[in-house]
């Protein structure tokens, strides 16, 4: 066998601002991983989070701290004891899946044993702006499945009944990306159940919620910083009502999985969430999608251009990326 790794950070622009609470983005930084092996290549992508303590450099340098094991062979079974969960580990656990896919000759559904992905409702994002500018773009995704809106902790009432008036029929998910407080989420509940909201992800901030214990919420509740794997589950079980996998914050598709199946056996509900990554971060995360009970993977269609292949969007429907793409 012989076995070789190649990395690099890619940053693609975005089309648009991406504006939530904790900032604006204008471009996706990713770090790129290729495992190649006896002329074969597997792929996959990881998104440094700064909310989370990560860099691109911090990444980069995490991988090359297991670059002599990975490329004397390490597999999937290998690298949750090498690696702790994050951005690096998710982009060598995907790389490894395409490797083995492409390896075998089997696609990552056949070696799961599941269906092969197909198209589904994703949630379009709407970001912060004024009220009358997200009214106007809600307007123009009247027609799609799900839209997600996010919000911060000035005037969200504004903002979530005038996305609702624009777009009337959608399913709502909010995101104030951990910038309520107990008080402000209890006062806007009455408001999100009149704009029939049907999913409010992570209102306060993880490490202030413990109140949520013996919070009887009328609109579910979707853990999303308060979680990352299954070690942080028995913890969240006891305060929110799903949880939103995320193989950045997992660690990759295996343990992102992992934490799928052990969620949904405790009750919870499911989304499958993502960065604003490529294409390639996307592919591996249409597994999870396929058990989730809220899709929200449009981090690509935020992209002025993304990798050559990837997934397309038609009325708010994620199409998977084109054969050979990823796995």
């Amino acid at each position: 066998m012989h076995r070789t790794l190649t990395l690099r950070h890619d940053s693609f622009a975005l089309s648009r601002p991406f504006r939530i609470a904790r900032g604006v983005k204008t471009a996706a930084e990713v770090v790129t991983v290729a495992i190649r092996e006896n002329g074969v290549e597997g792929r996959g992508e990881g998104v440094p989070y700064p909310r989370y303590g990560e860099s691109v450099a911090g990444v980069i340098a995490a991988i090359e701290a297991v670059r002599s094991t990975l490329e004397a062979g390490a597999g999937r079974a290998d690298i949750e004891a090498l690696m702790p969960p994050g951005a690096a580990r998710n982009a060598v656990d995907c790389a490894l899946w395409d490797l083995d896919a492409k390896r075998t000759a089997r696609s990552v559904a056949a070696l799961l044993g599941t269906p092969e992905p197909a198209p589904l409702a994703s949630a379009l994002t709407i970001g912060i702006d004024t009220p009358e500018a997200m009214a106007e773009e809600a307007s123009l995704l009247a027609d799609a499945p799900l839209l997600k809106v996010k919000v911060d902790a000035k005037e969200p009432a504004a903002a979530i009944r005038a996305v609702r008036a624009a777009a009337p029929a959608p399913a709502l998910i909010v995101d104030p990306n951990e910038s309520w407080d107990e008080t402000l989420l209890r006062a806007a509940m009455p408001m999100l159940v009149d704009a029939r909201v049907s999913l409010i992800e992570q209102p306060v901030p993880a490490g202030a919620d413990d109140w949520l214990a013996g919070y009887d919420s009328p609109v579910p509740i979707c853990a999303d910083e308060a979680v990352h794997t299954l070690a942080e589950l028995d913890r969240v079980a006891a305060r929110y009502d799903a949880v939103n996998v995320k193989l950045d914050k997992a660690g990759g598709l295996s343990a992102g999985l992992a934490l799928a199946h052990h969620a949904k056996a405790r009750g919870l509900g499911l989304m499958a969430g993502c960065m604003v990554c490529s294409s390639l971060g996307i592919a591996p995360a249409l597994h999870i999608a396929r058990l989730a009970d809220w899709v929200d993977l449009d981090g690509p269609l935020w992209l002025a251009d993304d990798r050559i292949g990837g997934v397309r969007a038609e009325g708010g429907w994620l199409h998977p990326p084109g054969a050979g793409f990823w796995g």
